[in-house]
């Protein structure tokens, strides 16, 4: 069989294994399969659709909205699927070494990614709970409540701590907007909060509980010593925080 007609096969399976793969279901490709494909694309092919999905994923994170697996090799990666896990692997490096970020799957079932700022998780620095983005400084400001709550509040709580700052939910606010609709649609579709339905409620309530991304991208040990400073107390005054935020910082390392 010559190339042409081996690199047609290869597209029309791939493509077969694609329409198969619209919800996200994605069957590994077998190493003879791999094989096939690395002898089928040349660098240079393979070289520019790194390439691509690198730009894929950096114009649909601007949102900071997860991108689905599935997204990828539907929109880009297409024929050359079988060649998935060499080509992330590549783009991921392309993400370190080119712009200093970090590709992150956090839904190993769903296979979903953000990209995080490596050069802005330095542990030497602190971190800033008063950021030059007015809606990241809210948004730090409810990822505090719950961790300082143990993990889970209620929305009333959130809702009255806000209002204590002059962020009323019920009121359209100058900086932000509609803040009901950023904190349970906009920060919720990001993945920096999850907003949960409360079992056995009547009127039904909700909490709220940190997301996949700010599990990943925010350090609960420099909120913790931020938190501490604004009461002038040490870290460990928070005997359950402190053995979690240092738990977590552990682990990342």
């Amino acid at each position: 069989m010559s190339q042409n007609k081996r690199v047609a096969s290869q597209n029309r399976k791939s493509q077969a294994m694609l329409d198969e793969d619209d919800e996200g279901s994605f069957t590994q490709p077998s190493a003879s399969q791999v094989q096939r494909a690395r002898e089928n694309f040349t660098p240079v092919q393979v070289d520019r659709k790194v390439a691509e999905v690198v730009q894929f994923i950096l114009i649909k994170d601007q949102k900071k909205i997860p991108i689905r697996r599935a997204d990828i090799v539907k929109h880009v990666i297409k024929e050359y699927r079988s060649l998935y896990h060499d080509i992330i692997k590549r783009a991921d490096r392309t993400f370190e070494q080119v712009f200093g970020l970090k590709l992150v799957e956090i839904g190993s079932k769903n296979h979903i990614y953000i990209l995080t700022n490596k050069l802005e998780q330095s542990r030497e620095e602190p971190i800033s709970m008063c950021p030059a983005n007015p809606k990241t400084g809210l948004l730090f400001v409810i990822l505090g409540v719950i961790f300082m709550k143990g993990g889970s509040v209620k929305e009333t709580l959130v809702w009255n701590t806000l209002k204590k700052l002059r962020v009323d939910f019920g009121e359209k606010h100058e900086e932000f907007g509609d803040v009901k609709k950023i904190i349970t649609d906009e920060f919720v579709r990001q993945k920096y909060l999850e907003y949960v339905r409360i079992p056995h409620t009547e009127p039904l309530e909700y909490e709220f509980r940190w997301g996949q991304r700010a599990e990943s991208e925010v350090s609960k040990l420099k909120m913790l010593q931020f938190i501490a400073e604004l009461h002038d107390q040490e870290p460990q005054s928070w005997t359950q925080q402190y053995r979690e935020a240092t738990s977590a910082e552990n682990s990342q390392r």
